[in-house]
């Protein structure tokens, strides 16, 4: 299974800031190392439900502009 590399930034108000390096867009903040890390993973859950939600919309959107027609072989000449 691979990891994920989660970057903690004391935050300048307290806290810690927090983000994947992989992912950055996954980011949260935490009172503690483990509080953010846990706040991390809830945010990480969510980009991705988002990214399936994502690929789920632009699947449906391609193949609404895909003709399918079954022709017989028939047809050939």
């Amino acid at each position: 299974m691979k990891n994920l590399t989660a970057i903690f930034e004391p935050a300048e108000e307290g806290g810690f800031i927090c983000w994947f390096e992989e992912i950055p867009e996954a980011m949260s903040q935490g009172e503690t190392i483990e509080e953010a890390k846990e706040n991390l993973l809830d945010a990480l859950k969510l980009v991705l439900e988002y990214r399936h939600e994502q690929t789920e919309i632009e699947l449906r959107t391609k193949q609404s502009k895909i003709t399918k027609e079954e022709i017989p072989l028939t047809a050939i000449r």
